[in-house]
């Protein structure tokens, strides 16, 4: 696109060729968990990661999180998490029948010796 600019020494205006960029831009702000509580937003976008100078509590992910009328996560669970946490619930049922099993074990040797 051309345009013509006047320039305070030049008696005649300068022509320029001008180059037009947009962007995509969606108005937002950000705020602290703190600043956030007692407030629900439509969207929000949370950043999980450890504060420079700071830590990250299970409360502060709790307020941020709570924050939003819905939810959506960007990114499925991964699969090899998923297979885990079902083996480790699987150890865990193991593991308490097994501990249920040797307390009865104990019971039957206890009165059986005793009588």
């Amino acid at each position: 696109m051309q345009i013509q600019v006047k320039q305070s020494r030049a008696r005649k205006p300068v022509r320029r060729t001008v180059r037009r960029k947009q962007f995509p831009i969606t108005g937002a702000y950000a705020f602290t968990d703190y600043r956030s509580q007692g407030q629900t937003i439509p969207y929000v976008i949370v950043d999980l990661q450890t504060p420079r100078g700071g830590r990250l509590t299970l409360f502060n992910l709790y307020v941020a999180l709570s924050r939003s009328r819905g939810q959506i996560f960007k990114q499925t669970h991964d699969m090899d998490l998923l297979r885990e946490d079902d083996r480790l619930e699987h150890l865990n049922r193991v593991t308490k029948e097994w501990w249920e099993e040797l307390g009865r074990w104990r019971i039957y040797e206890a009165t059986r010796h005793a009588g």
